[in-house]
């Protein structure tokens, strides 16, 4: 039986907060890599974000075929929000 499993951005280095270099500006997705239908391996790449310092790969916890994708290129992104849905099987 397949399950549903969502997929959210993960929370932030500690040290974006006491630093603040890498993440000075606004965080947002330089690259979306996934569509609905597609079969994603476990730790491919989702997205990439860029923060106005550095790039940042968003890797997949799950392996399956992605339902449903709730982010655009250039939508800003924040701790917690829901990225995509993974069927798992």
């Amino acid at each position: 039986m397949a399950a549903l499993r969502e997929v959210r951005m993960p929370k932030f280095p500690e040290c974006w907060e006491s630093c603040g270099n890498c993440a000075a500006e606004t965080i947002i997705i330089e690259t979306l890599l996934v569509a609905p239908g597609e079969r994603i391996e476990r730790d491919a790449t989702l997205l990439v974000l860029e923060t106005g310092k550095v790039a940042l790969d968003i890797p997949c916890p799950y392996e399956g075929r992605v339902v449903e994708v709730f982010v655009e290129r250039y939508d800003e992104v924040s701790e917690g929000m829901l990225l995509v849905t993974v069927e798992c099987e």
